[in-house]
């Protein structure tokens, strides 16, 4: 879907550069640029790490084509393209996941790892040429920063409008109480106060995440900054928030209203605009990562405002081809996987479930905004498998479970663990027709949709590595399709 109101003729211009520069680099070294985000803890960064370890050290990939066949003879990082982009720092979470059986830290900003991959074409015209060579260029960066570009479409008023209107709805009434509270007080038309001003972007901030926290996983959560503001922080672009029941018309010079209003405008310019050219309109390829299973647990409104935030997401990407002329000015992302993560949390059984409940969710989404789901790929993987499978005889009946090492604090029935002690869990089931989940969520339901989901949080798997942990193959559900989904057709 094409994004005409977010971009003016300078940016498209420097759009179509940026492009013609691409194009031109590709005649001599292909490359794909492939776009990793996901929403709050969907478990991006070791998407990434798993995925890029696995291609380097032979991995279990059965369903990528290139691998199973024997057709890549060598797989290498190489230096980035882009200097000012910081490098994805894979060897660190390798580490962090193999040998301290730690989950690595979740994207904070944007970073970048080149991948190359030498390989023999699947045609006998391709083997008589030179052997092949395709450079995957992985670029992460946080959801939070994908849900922001729809702020280009908007005004101070529209989007004081909107987030308003999101803020005074359901839960949100309640988190948003202070915030709006002290708005309530204010006089927009007033003259502009710096206090008045700070005050009201550190209430609206709170408001955020209290959103965002693990008792919510709320996921529509613009300006995504005010979540994580790097050397942002302080900075006047940050210090803005939405003003509720502004008049029509245009804001009284040297008013709250026009200090609010200028300010909002300086985020998009000097924060938004920036990413949306130099990064996202760069893009080939994108894998969008949800965690569903999190929000079945925390009930309807987290579910509603999942779906809510990929309808927003979708609506940011362009898939479809172009012909030629227009790809050397425009570009068009035409292949999308939108994975529910954390697979390994339920037996395989209920698998076909996760995959059911995400392609609704994504179909939804879809329809919402007026967009055709082409292009657009639905599935359930784990980046990497912390469970195994078994059954355990209860009351004369086997249960499927799934036997894992849960975090430390983690509680189930009333059992804490410390983090070292593996314990077998009946995760419990989806229901095989996410209607049930979509009626429940519609009509308001409290508390987790699914009751008999038993949701626990487990360490990665233990591994022994005897030293050589930037060498072991990481166990995982369905990285294999997923690249084979992304990439596949490139290797052919």
């Amino acid at each position: 879907m094409v994004l005409p109101t977010l971009t003016n003729l300078a940016d498209d211009a420097l759009i179509a550069l940026d492009n013609l520069t691409d194009r031109a680099a590709n005649l001599v070294h292909p490359t794909v640029r492939l776009g990793v985000t996901g929403l709050s803890r969907a478990g991006k960064t070791v998407f990434i790490s798993s995925l890029v370890h696995n291609l380097l050290n032979g991995g279990r990939l059965p369903l990528f084509e290139a691998a199973r066949s024997g057709r890549i003879s060598r797989v290498r990082l190489e230096p980035q393209p882009d200097d000012a982009v910081p490098r994805f720092q894979y060897e660190e979470h390798i580490r962090a996941l193999v040998g301290e059986r730690l989950w690595p830290d979740s994207t904070r900003a944007i970073s970048q790892l080149r991948i190359t991959l030498d390989y023999e074409s699947a045609s006998g015209w391709g083997r008589l040429w030179s052997p092949g060579r395709l450079s995957v260029d992985v670029v992460d960066y946080p959801g939070e920063w994908l849900l922001d570009l729809p702020l280009l479409g908007q005004d101070f008023s529209a989007f004081s409008q909107t987030t308003v209107a999101l803020a005074r709805s359901g839960v949100r009434s309640l988190l948003s109480a202070e915030w709006l509270g002290a708005t309530a007080l204010l006089d927009p038309r007033a003259p502009a106060d710096e206090a008045a001003a700070r005050r009201l972007a550190d209430l609206f901030t709170r408001y955020l995440k209290a959103c965002k926290s693990d008792e919510r996983s709320l996921s529509t959560l613009p300006p995504g900054r005010f979540l994580m503001p790097g050397d942002l922080e302080g900075s006047p672009a940050l210090t803005f928030a939405p003003l509720p029941n502004l008049p029509d018309g245009n804001a009284p010079k040297g008013s709250l209203w026009a200090m609010m209003e200028r300010r909002y405008e300086a985020y998009k310019t000097h924060v938004v605009k920036p990413f949306f050219r130099e990064h996202f309109a760069r893009l080939d390829r994108q894998i969008v990562l949800i965690d569903a299973l999190q929000a079945v647990n925390r009930g309807a409104e987290a579910v509603r405002d999942l779906e809510r935030a990929l309808g927003d997401v979708m609506a940011c990407f362009r898939p479809g081809t172009t012909g030629f002329l227009s790809s050397l000015l425009t570009r068009r992302i035409d292949r999308v996987v939108v994975a529910a993560t954390k697979a390994d949390h339920l037996h395989h059984e209920n698998h076909p479930h996760l995959e059911a409940l995400t392609r609704r969710l994504v179909e939804r989404a879809v329809k919402r905004i007026g967009m055709s789901g082409a292009g657009v790929e639905v599935m359930a993987l784990a980046s990497v498998r912390a469970t195994r499978e078994a059954t355990v005889k209860q009351d004369g009946t086997e249960l499927p479970v799934i036997v894992g090492t849960p975090m430390a604090g983690e509680t189930i029935d009333g059992e804490t663990f410390d983090g070292n002690r593996k314990t077998a869990i009946f995760p419990g089931d989806l229901p095989a027709d996410p209607q049930a989940l979509f009626e429940a969520a519609e009509t308001g339901a409290d508390g987790p949709l699914a009751p008999t989901l038993n949701f626990v949080r487990f360490r990665p798997p233990e591994m022994q590595a005897a030293g050589e942990e930037l060498k072991l193959s990481i166990p995982h559900i369905r990285l294999d399709r997923a690249l084979q989904y992304l990439i596949g057709d490139r290797l052919a």
